[in-house]
């Protein structure tokens, strides 16, 4: 399972959707990247393998980064934080 975050500007959460497979997840990266380029549609929606029903719309011009995480185990992507950002606990 692969997970393609969306991070907007000015918020602090990033928006996610899950692809099966690798290349699905590239593909998705890839038309959001194009969007982002061209600036050819204002609007990506964006779908998610494991909830169907999920459904995104996002404003091409508000969109500050993107990624591609493989997720592994029923934890979280990789260990970490989703996201691009993880925070870290200081032994304070």
């Amino acid at each position: 399972m692969y997970i393609v975050d969306i991070t907007l500007k000015n918020t602090p959460a990033s928006l996610s959707v899950q692809r099966n497979e690798l290349d699905s997840a590239q593909a998705t990266y890839q038309d959001v990247l194009n969007a982002l380029q061209n600036g050819d549609r204002a609007v990506v929606e964006l779908t998610c393998d494991r909830q169907p029903e999920k459904k995104i719309a996002v404003l091409v011009e508000q969109i500050s980064a993107i990624q591609i995480a493989e997720k592994s185990g029923s934890g979280t992507s990789s260990g970490r934080a989703p996201g691009f950002f993880a925070l870290t606990e200081s032994d304070a």
